[in-house]
């Protein structure tokens, strides 16, 4: 199934502890119908090197709406084959 939720768009949680919290998403894991969105579901990491970490948990997919898609890539144009073929052949 295709995600309508891609990174970068702007999401709110319906439900949960964070419920009605905005962000825009951070991550997207499609296998597992998952999301992490920027400041929802902080939770702190340990690491030896730099102590502790701020870092976002994934959110389920369904517990979350869409606000804004963020705007598409811009298609990159491509060259028609008849145009290049006609310019070898001489």
């Amino acid at each position: 199934m295709k995600l309508k939720i891609k990174k970068g768009d702007t999401v709110q949680v319906i439900t949960g502890a964070d419920k009605g919290k905005k962000g825009s998403v951070i991550q997207v894991d499609p296998k597992n119908f998952k999301i992490k969105v920027e400041g929802v579901r902080v939770q702190t990491h340990y690491d030896k090197k730099d102590g502790l970490l701020k870092k976002e948990g994934y959110l389920d997919y369904s517990n979350v709406k869409l606000l804004s898609a963020s705007a598409p890539a811009k298609a990159a144009k491509k060259t028609s084959k008849k145009a290049s073929s006609k310019s070898k052949s001489a």
